[in-house]
């Protein structure tokens, strides 16, 4: 059934208000729902608002064109639902039971007519997920359909509708307005990864983590795969990188897999609302090692923050996979690494997140696999991060980048086979809260340039062309270096301790002022305990 009447569009709202308003969305359903439910209800709702909102813009730009060029309304009817007029400009189709502005007319639910049923706004909203799918193949099995459930209160489904209504997804001076809605896409997930604590980080990493990836590896063209995939970071800020480096995003493929179905849903949203090719994700979820979905493809850049010291994983000891050894059963660290350097590409380059653990462990063959690894040069740097980064766990973490190929090239005019470079950066950060860390964009640059100086790419500019060891920051160690210190990849074993600036006061008058301020202290430090002592006595 039609709207009886038109509703006027909200002016487009600025991001922290689109935040804002979304976030309460979210926080007046949380009462009813389990944390997996309402990100699932809220992130569809912000999904199916986004696309109605893109495409009025569009329909809203066609027909303000075709106007101009002196068409009547009659002529315009007749080309402004063609698919081509908005597939083409990377806008989803919206059928009318999926436009925002029919919703939100029955968000109390819609009455039974002549000719249909009464329904409720659950049942229309999984009306309009499915007609949603349909008209896009692209989003087939990725959007929920979930909203009439008996456990989803309609009352306040309703009034989530509502007060969705007031945020509109449009464009923001020179922001597209996928650009908006990814940046609140994304701001959701960190915001339900907090939520949901330890369980979040399955499918949410840091930004400043994906973003020292991206930055090191500078994925511009090829294939990128991320074999753990979560909630599709990787892609997006491969994406951001190349865009802000004038490339084209299209030079680009990616691949991913996900084990957990709704974890798969929203990697397949993200990258959408995104305008990146979800069909590299597969036709469904599954476990990477039980069924590697992408067996056949070769990757230029891998990029992944796999689940840490997994005990439980489909182990195959005859797996191809194992080049380097077979991972022990009761930690799949090692079964990520070489499941990751089995899928490069010659001359390809991986980033991936490991527990610190991963750097030094012997137990049950994995310091013998290591040393494998280190042996065939496959290692390029060792990044050791900060505390905190990760809410959702303690454990503290580094990257390993691996390189196919190490010598001067294309990668590099640097040859640094045989070579590893290993960067500490655990002073770096700064506090978000009480409980988290991140990465400032300085700390960011600085890494990526160490690196890249290193390697001695064009990346590294001027300032940083020529690499050198930074005590208590970076060193580049050789692989005879690594083999004395039995194969360990700690960074703070080969960086040292930081330089101390010599403050200019002659070691002995140094010896002698810090001994009078110490003893000074102690007096004082009587002097006190005598007068608290005295006081005691005249309470007595």
């Amino acid at each position: 059934m039609a709207p009886k009447k038109k509703q006027e569009p909200s002016a487009p709202s600025t991001m922290k208000e689109l935040k804002d308003t979304l976030w309460d969305a979210a926080n007046k359903l949380r009462g009813s729902l389990s944390s997996n439910q309402y990100k699932d209800v809220i992130l569809g709702l912000v999904f199916l608002k986004y696309v109605s909102d893109a495409y009025d813009e569009r329909r809203a730009d066609i027909r303000a064109g075709l106007v101009d060029e002196g068409w009547d309304d009659e002529q315009i009817v007749q080309v402004i639902d063609d698919p081509e007029e908005y597939q083409g400009y990377g806008v989803f189709l919206v059928p009318s039971a999926a436009r925002w502005e029919f919703l939100a007319y029955n968000a109390k639910g819609r009455s039974a007519t002549e000719d249909s049923p009464a329904k409720t706004i659950g049942e229309l909203l999984d009306d309009a997920m499915t007609v949603v799918m349909e008209a896009n193949p692209a989003l087939n099995g990725t959007l929920p359909r979930l909203y009439n459930r008996d456990n989803i209160d309609q009352r306040r489904l309703g009034e989530l509708i509502d007060l969705f209504n007031s945020a509109r997804f449009s464009r923001q001076g020179e922001h597209r307005a996928r650009d908006l809605m990814g940046e609140v896409y994304e701001y959701f997930l960190g915001n339900f990864a907090r939520a949901e604590g330890k369980r979040g980080g399955e499918f949410f990493t840091p930004p400043s983590v994906v973003k020292v990836i991206v930055e090191v590896l500078e994925p511009s063209s090829g294939r990128v795969y991320d074999p753990c995939c979560g909630s599709g970071g990787m892609f997006v800020q491969t994406e951001k990188f190349i865009f802000e480096h004038d490339g084209d995003p299209k030079d680009v493929a990616v691949y991913g897999q996900e084990a957990l179905e709704e974890t798969w849903r929203m990697a397949k949203m993200n990258l959408a609302i995104h305008g990146i090719s979800n069909s590299g994700l597969g036709a469904r979820w599954g476990d990477t090692f039980a069924r590697d979905q992408h067996a056949d493809v070769q990757m230029d850049y891998v990029m992944a923050n796999p689940p840490f010291n997994i005990k439980h994983w489909t182990r195959n000891a005859d797996d191809p996979r194992w080049i380097y050894g077979v991972p022990p059963a009761n930690n799949a660290n090692y079964a990520w690494i070489q499941h990751i350097l089995y899928k490069l590409a010659p001359g390809g380059s991986a980033g991936v997140v490991m527990a610190n653990g991963s750097m030094s462990s012997n137990s049950n063959g994995e310091g013998d696999i290591r040393a494998r690894i280190v042996e065939a040069d496959m290692v390029s740097c060792m990044l050791a991060l900060p505390t905190q980064l990760f809410r959702s766990t303690g454990i503290p973490v580094c990257i390993w980048f691996f390189a196919k190929d190490k010598a001067s090239g294309q990668r590099g005019a640097v040859d640094r086979r045989g070579e590893v470079l290993f960067i500490d950066a655990r002073e770096l950060g700064y506090m978000v809260d009480r409980a988290e860390r991140a990465l400032a964009d300085a700390d960011i640059a600085k890494i990526a340039a160490t690196y890249h100086s290193w390697r001695g790419t064009g990346s590294a500019g001027a300032k940083h062309s020529i690499y050198e060891d930074i005590p208590g920051f970076c060193k580049s160690a050789t692989n005879s270096e690594i083999k004395a210190a039995d194969y360990a990849l700690t960074p703070g074993r080969y960086v040292g301790a930081p330089e101390v600036e010599d403050d200019g006061e002659p070691i002995d008058e140094k010896v002698h002022r810090l001994t009078t301020e110490l003893l000074a202290a102690f007096d004082e430090s009587a002097r006190l305990e005598k007068t608290v002592r005295d006081q005691l006595g005249r309470v007595r």
